[in-house]
């Protein structure tokens, strides 16, 4: 006799009820939702009290501008910009210029100078062009520092720095129809004429602020961790923030930057105020230095089968080996090991894998929150520490010093009940009725990944016929492949949207620049002049995205972030705007068999 199938919900041992979870979760979920969604938040500007300003770099830039034609615009000079630049080049296509807002190569890793930064992806997938550059990082998990000089190294090694333009910024996007190129006009009154443009801007490239009452009427040393002011805080990146002693010291936002460099601010302030209105979940990080035989192991191909084994992962696929072992490929691989231990696994319904993953998830969460009442002395600072939500409804984070923070006398963790801050007066912050005086605040609220896309951009992208992208995508974006949009002919998006999901970014960048490159390269081969996807092929693929996946499925009764625009999933055409349905490894292996196929299927050439 065929043995019956497996109870789904007597998978785990849970020291939880799955039922009495739920409901924690959406009561923590609904009493955080707000009717203004991603509204709710306001653009660092150049004007306001935390200005949008450079701080790497010297004041009073000036050159004479530029005007030139060239085959492609870059736009962005961060990982995608320098892979975009990098493939082209390894294409055999040199004429390209790279238009940079910072003052360097970096994207992220220029901005982000704060105390503590730290990839929180494994070093070795996440530093692109490793073997290229024939490069191995210090750590498991870099800092900040060996990042950022990775990007500038990626510039050298492929003489990028003599096409880039750099502290410069796009301000208009039109197709010139007739001439059949893009004009791109920049703050330094450039006038370039490229035939194709490739959009590397990035989702976490425009710092945003909390819309808080008085936010601008602060009279202290206030600025986003995005531009970190070590002229009021001294030190650097490792810390030694000499100039806060016996300052007090403000924080509003508990999220991934947060988590990084509120312990500096804890052993170096007076007194810090860290405000929050959702706890992270954080998990143990367990950094450590390269182990010089590491790079004896190694053979060629190694980082693509080390990203790839990472992404299949993160797609809930099951390896034989797990390479990277680490706190992100524990959730696939806790399940996996549940579902080979019991017999008929192969018998259950969707339905029943969801529910066993779903407590497979609370098992993490459980041990998360576990971790907490172990490292906070405090009863009550530990309960506001608690996420309560899945793992992935909210960025996670890992750090092994945050949560100890908290036992520090000088360290008060305000805990605002998922409401946020009050007001902000110009001495003070004021939360749950209360007022805290501080002497600097810091704005560690991230960046704008929900808005509209030319709203992130910072201009309008015009495209055949007059027709504005922002009134094209006034609902929805609409791509195929994610790359590519109807009426915009030669131009290409990247970094996200309608794509695949992953959190190793740079994976995605990788696999998106080989696959523009391959696009231009045949483009000019085959004698085309314009490139765009049939309306056949964009609105099928729109389809697909519409099918959605299990992760957005999840993010809509998650509590609300950027992840789920806010609470508010589906409704808005940010970056989470939809992904391949059947995860990063399948989008990826449909780009490589696309471009085999050597058809460009979808793809219109005139």
């Amino acid at each position: 006799m065929k043995p019956s199938k497996p109870d789904a919900k007597n998978f785990l041992d849970l020291d939880s009820d799955l039922d009495a979870v739920r409901e924690k979760y959406k009561q923590e979920r609904d009493k955080r939702m707000r009717t203004d969604g991603a509204a709710q938040y306001r653009e660092l500007t150049t004007e306001a009290t935390l200005n949008d300003v450079d701080p790497y770099v010297e004041p009073g830039f000036t050159r004479a501008p530029i005007e030139e034609e060239t085959e492609v615009v870059i736009i962005g000079g961060g990982f995608g910009g320098l892979l975009m630049s990098a493939r082209l080049r390894e294409g055999g296509i040199e004429d390209f210029r790279i238009i940079e807002a910072a003052g360097d190569f970096g994207g992220t890793w220029y901005w982000n100078r704060y105390p503590g930064v730290q990839c929180d992806v494994e070093s070795y997938v996440y530093m692109p062009l490793l073997e290229e550059l024939g490069t191995i990082p210090t750590e498991k998990y870099a800092h900040g520092p060996e990042i950022f000089a990775h990007a500038q190294a990626i510039g050298r090694h492929y003489n990028l720095y003599k096409n880039v333009s750099f502290q410069t910024q796009v301000r208009a996007l039109e197709w010139e129809n007739g001439a059949e190129r893009w004009s791109v006009r920049t703050d330094r009154r450039d006038h370039i004429r490229a035939r194709f443009v490739c959009m590397a801007t990035g989702p976490y490239s425009k710092p945003k602020l909390p819309g808080i009452q008085g936010l601008d009427e602060f009279a202290g040393d206030t600025f986003h961790t995005s531009r970190w002011n070590y002229d009021c805080t001294g030190g650097d990146t490792t810390g030694g923030l000499r100039n806060l002693a016996g300052k007090r010291v403000g924080v509003i936002g508990t999220g991934a930057t947060a988590i990084q460099c509120v312990p500096h601010l804890g052993r170096d302030a007076g007194e810090v105020f860290v405000f929050q209105r959702t706890p992270s979940s954080v998990d143990i990080r367990d950094n450590a230095p390269t182990d010089p035989e590491f790079s004896k192991t190694l053979e060629p191909g190694w980082q693509q089968r080390r990203m790839d084994n990472f992404n299949i992962l993160m797609d809930g696929n099951p390896q034989e080996e797990d390479l990277v072992g680490d706190r992100w490929t524990e959730l696939t691989r806790g399940l996996h090991e549940v579902l080979s231990a019991h017999p008929n696994t192969a018998d259950l319904t969707p339905e029943e894998i969801a529910l066993i993953a779903e407590a497979v998830d609370l098992k993490k969460m459980e041990r998360v929150r576990g971790r907490i009442d172990e490292v906070v002395e405090d009863p009550a600072t530990a309960e506001a520490l608690k996420p309560w939500y899945r793992y992935l409804c909210k960025r996670p984070c890992f750090h092994d010093e945050y949560l100890s923070t908290f036992n520090r006398s000088n360290v008060t963790l305000v805990d605002t009940d998922g409401k946020g801050v009050d007001k902000i007066t110009p001495h003070a912050v004021v939360a749950n009725g209360r007022e805290y005086e501080v002497d600097c605040l810091i704005f560690a609220t991230g960046f704008d990944v929900n808005s509209n896309y030319t709203q992130r951009a910072g201009y309008e992208i015009v495209g055949r016929a007059g027709e504005k992208l922002s009134e094209k995508w006034v609902d929805r974006s609409s791509t195929f492949q994610s790359f590519f949009t109807r009426g915009f002919p030669n131009c290409f998006f990247m970094m996200g949207f309608q794509s695949g999901l992953t959190p190793n970014i740079p994976h995605t960048i990788n696999e998106q620049t080989q696959h523009l490159a391959y696009v231009i390269r045949e483009t000019l081969d085959r004698g085309a002049t314009t490139v765009e996807p049939s309306q056949k092929a964009e609105d099928a693929w729109g389809a697909a995205i519409e099918k959605g996946s299990s992760f957005l499925e999840i993010q809509a009764t998650c509590t609300p972030g950027y992840f789920n625009d806010e609470g508010k999933v589906g409704e808005t055409e940010g970056w989470l705007a939809g992904f391949y349905p059947e995860g990063s490894e399948a989008f990826f292996a449909l780009l490589r068999a696309w471009r085999a196929s050597g058809k460009l299927e979808g793809l219109e050439l005139s």
